[in-house]
């Protein structure tokens, strides 16, 4: 255990504490002793694009605190254990063209949280597809060492003050600073902003409630023997109700023999509401091909914002230049890995100069 950080945020008592996952360490920020926070900059969700904005402003000298309602970091980089296999069910693999976040991988590879899986899965393309180690939650445990974190910290509402921005939580602990981010999915920041009486310029509110998202129902099973994915351990199929399978074993993340089923969008929404369980089983019978093993058992998770339909020109949209409000994520930037980092970066950037 070490001392205290060394930006803390005002009235927080500060503790940094070092926790054990798998084959890495990794620090995370835990609070006591306070139910008010004050600070320069509040991010909202500790996904990609509010990892790489809190990084950037804290760089910059800017005290920068993430919450986030999840239990870990990472979003939609999640991985999951199940019997002693490990499954990486929401993004499978990180590209990067961007010079800046190639050098984001590489030094990651050289920390130990990543390397690279392939180059293509129907023979190869270029493109190096990265990998987290042991698994892709890893990826977003590396990105959030040295920041300041509140887990499992809802949001009732975000208020608009004379000098900055007022947040309420589930559990009572309040939150003010002189600028926001928000980077959950659109739709989630939008009913934080309805929920404090926040009002859009109508042309932006009319563009952001365009933004839709796929879903993802995501099948993890448990097999009593090797697949028959081809290497290196992921396909996709050119019909039917499965988007993505992946083998995890192959992928060089689980000691035993598991898959990954992403569904379709169009499957995901027809059977988002009816028995998981029962959907798991159509998704099963569908890879039987990709089998050839027994399923010893399986779990189902639903993606609900999996992907951007459509994405927004701007790396990230400036709501409010004073105080400074900003939205950021994959559907400004891209739907992809890279394009949550850019997108946090250009957020970064957009408080900073609006605080300039």
């Amino acid at each position: 255990m070490a001392g205290d950080s060394k930006h803390p945020v005002d009235g927080v008592k500060t503790v940094r504490l070092r926790l054990l996952r798998g084959r890495r360490d990794w620090c995370l920020i835990f609070r006591m002793n306070a139910t008010h926070y004050t600070t320069d900059v509040l991010v909202i969700g500790a996904g990609i694009a509010g990892l790489m904005a809190a990084a950037e402003l804290q760089r910059e000298g800017r005290r920068a605190l993430v919450l986030d309602k999840s239990r870990g970091v990472g979003g939609r980089l999640a991985s999951r254990r199940i019997d002693g296999a490990t499954f990486d069910h929401g993004a499978q693999f990180i590209t990067a063209r961007d010079p800046r976040f190639v050098t984001v991988l590489e030094q990651g590879r050289q920390k130990g949280a990543m390397e690279e899986w392939c180059r293509g899965f129907a023979g190869a393309d270029g493109h190096a597809r990265w990998r987290g180690m042991p698994a892709m939650s890893s990826v977003a445990k590396h990105l959030a060492v040295g920041l300041d974190l509140l887990l499992e910290t809802p949001l009732l509402a975000l208020r608009r003050t004379d000098d900055g921005w007022h947040a309420e939580t589930t559990t009572g602990r309040t939150f003010t600073a002189a600028a926001l981010l928000l980077t959950p999915p659109v739709p989630q920041s939008l009913a934080l902003l309805d929920a404090g009486g926040i009002v859009l310029a109508p042309e932006l509110r009319t563009r952001l409630d365009s933004i839709e998202y796929e879903r993802c129902l995501a099948v993890m099973a448990v097999l009593d023997g090797p697949s028959r994915i081809p290497p290196p351990g992921g396909l996709t199929p050119v019909d039917g109700p499965i988007a993505w399978i992946a083998d995890n074993q192959l992928k060089g993340i689980s000691a035993q023999p598991a898959v990954t089923i992403h569904a379709t969008h169009a499957f995901s929404v027809s059977h988002w509401d009816l028995d998981r369980h029962e959907s798991g089983r159509v998704l099963l019978d569908a890879a039987a091909q990709w089998l050839d093993a027994g399923v010893k058992t399986f779990q189902v998770h639903g993606w609900r914002y999996s992907k951007p339909m459509r994405v927004e020109e701007e790396h990230c949209v400036v709501v409010s230049q004073s105080p400074p409000l900003v939205l950021a994520g994959d559907a400004f930037a891209g739907p992809r890995v890279e394009g949550a980092a850019r997108s946090g970066w250009a957020a970064a950037a957009a408080i900073l100069k609006a605080n300039a």
